[in-house]
């Protein structure tokens, strides 16, 4: 059987002279997150004004969240699936489209039952970005260097979170808050085009080198076994599924959280409006960037320097962990400086988590059962997502103040790593034709 285990993972460099058309993938991907991170928190961005338009209270507001998150729920697990039959560009493709026309249709919406419809059509589209992308990594990359792939795909969630800020405001000044829609909407449809003329399996890229190919497989040939499609059944018998799913399940409603909700904290707590959501949240997501590139470099160099993917992945995840435990004292600091800095660490931490949890598909599952794990690790954390919504709103409604919010969001990381340590102690590669005993405590 050719899947690895930890201890084929050889600490040798790779050659001198490689290509860098795996490097071409990682800055699609890339560009992909931030289109999609742009229109998923522009609404959070325009929430102060548009809850003035439309009369919203806090639980109208996350009445919206929560139908978003419920339709990327389930559009994560369907379009898992979906991405493992048709590959990963024709996915891809796909899931851009759906969310890209959602987006646009935002500037048409009248009240609050539009809002939610089109968000829930964003929601179901913007669920296949992520399997997407790590499919495309697991294809593109050798298991040494899929941390840090994903880091700089994943940091493109951050640069999307500083362009909103930056750029919406400025289209509301000039035109309104629909025209920010629409504008944004149609500029994406360039990625669109890019992705769909340069992506290729590797072995199906003509351009690329064959060292670069040789690279990429280093790891091993993937025999016929492994490329079959597993069955559903046997992807939900491993222990390793349960693992990445339980993690999701406890990490991803904090980054909603952080993403939904910082506005309107910001808001509340140090009177800033629209016109000046953005020098903190820059500032918040610029440190959220070195996180997720850090955090997936962190482990990628443990592995290159011959520690083992189990350790290397899940020490790098401690480290992020302990990073945004002092986010509980955000609500009570006393100045927006120190307030930003605490989050931004907060922010840092989730990212650097988020890189190394997201590779262990790739790590523990053959490539064709790994856009069917990541989307039931998406579903898992969106149904958190959809609950966390639910009791910031009820937490404001009631009480106006943040810290349970925070106080959640400072236990939820060092929860997931005992529940991955407890779940997969080894982190051991699920191999089809077992049944779930993988990776024994």
């Amino acid at each position: 059987m050719a899947w690895p285990a930890e201890a084929t993972i050889a600490p040798t460099p790779p050659p001198a002279r490689l290509g860098q058309r795996r490097w071409i993938v990682v800055a699609l991907l890339f560009a992909a997150t931030v289109i999609n991170y742009v229109d998923r928190q522009m609404l959070g961005l325009l929430k102060p004004l548009l809850s003035q338009e439309f009369h919203w209270s806090d639980t109208d507001y996350a009445d919206i969240i929560f139908y978003f998150q419920a339709a990327y729920a389930v559009a994560y697990l369907v379009f898992g699936r979906v991405i493992d039959r048709v590959g990963a560009r024709w996915g891809y493709a796909l899931t851009f489209l759906v969310w890209n026309l959602a987006h646009m249709a935002h500037g048409l919406a009248s009240g609050l039952v539009q809002f939610v419809l089109v968000r829930v059509a964003l929601g179901a589209g913007e669920a296949g970005n992520f399997p997407a992308g790590l499919k495309s990594v697991a294809e593109w990359f050798p298991r040494r260097e899929r941390a840090l792939a994903v880091g700089i795909f994943n940091a493109g969630s951050n640069v999307g979170a500083i362009v909103t800020p930056l750029v919406v405001p400025l289209i509301v000044a000039v035109a309104d808050w629909r025209m920010a829609f629409m504008v944004t909407g149609v500029i994406s449809f360039a990625w669109l085009a890019a992705w769909l003329v340069f992506y290729r399996r590797p072995e199906e890229d003509r351009r690329l080198t064959t060292e670069e190919l040789a690279h990429i497989r280093a790891d091993g040939t993937v025999d016929a076994t492994v490329q079959a499609e597993p069955r559903l059944g046997w992807v939900l018998r491993q222990r390793q599924t349960w693992a990445y799913v339980l993690a999701k399940f406890l990490t991803d409603p904090i980054w909603w959280v952080f993403l939904f909700w910082l506005p309107d904290f910001l808001g509340r707590r140090f009177g800033l409006d629209l016109s000046g959501f953005g020098p903190p949240l820059v500032a918040i997501y610029l440190m959220s960037d070195i996180g997720s590139v850090s955090g997936g470099w962190l482990s990628s160099r443990l592995i290159r320097g011959g520690i083992g993917a189990n350790r290397a992945r899940k020490l790098a995840m401690l480290a992020a962990a302990v990073c945004v435990v002092p986010v509980l004292a955000a609500p009570w600091v006393g100045g927006l400086v120190p307030a930003v800095l605490i989050i931004g660490l907060a922010t840092a931490g989730h990212q650097g988590f988020s890189a190394n949890l997201m590779t262990l598909p790739s790590d523990l599952f053959p490539p064709s059962a790994v856009a069917t794990v990541v989307g039931m690790g998406g579903t898992a954390g969106a149904v958190g997502g959809m609950l966390m919504a639910k009791f910031t709103g009820w937490i404001l409604q009631t009480t106006g103040g943040y810290g349970p919010v925070f106080l959640t969001a400072a236990a939820a990381y060092p929860l997931a790593l005992l529940a991955l340590q407890m779940l997969s102690p080894h982190l051991r590669p699920a191999l089809p034709g077992t049944d779930g005993g993988g990776d024994p405590s």
